[in-house]
């Protein structure tokens, strides 16, 4: 299972900050549900945890979805990103 925080595509973040791909693959403040409706058109196997926070913003429960991916993390977060990016055009 590979962990998918809503930082991770976050294009209004830094590197630093937990943006984990390039600012042009990213797209702008993903929410937990739009993380949820690519990884279902996916067709990909997940599970939400809400109540969580992402360890750099503790005090933001932004929460998180682990995914079951053969791939590499940062393949899963690309693959996410394009089809969030899909469903919003």
């Amino acid at each position: 299972m590979i962990t998918v925080w809503p930082q991770y595509l976050n294009n209004k973040l830094t590197l630093k900050e937990g943006r984990k791909i390039a600012k042009i693959d990213a797209v702008s403040d993903p929410t937990l549900s739009d993380i949820e409706r690519a990884v279902k058109r996916l067709g990909l196997t997940y599970e939400i945890q809400k109540d969580v926070a992402y360890p750099g913003k503790w005090y933001e429960k932004s929460g998180k979805i682990l995914v079951e991916w053969e791939g590499t993390k940062l393949e899963l977060i690309r693959e996410i990103s394009k089809e969030i990016k899909q469903m919003k055009k």
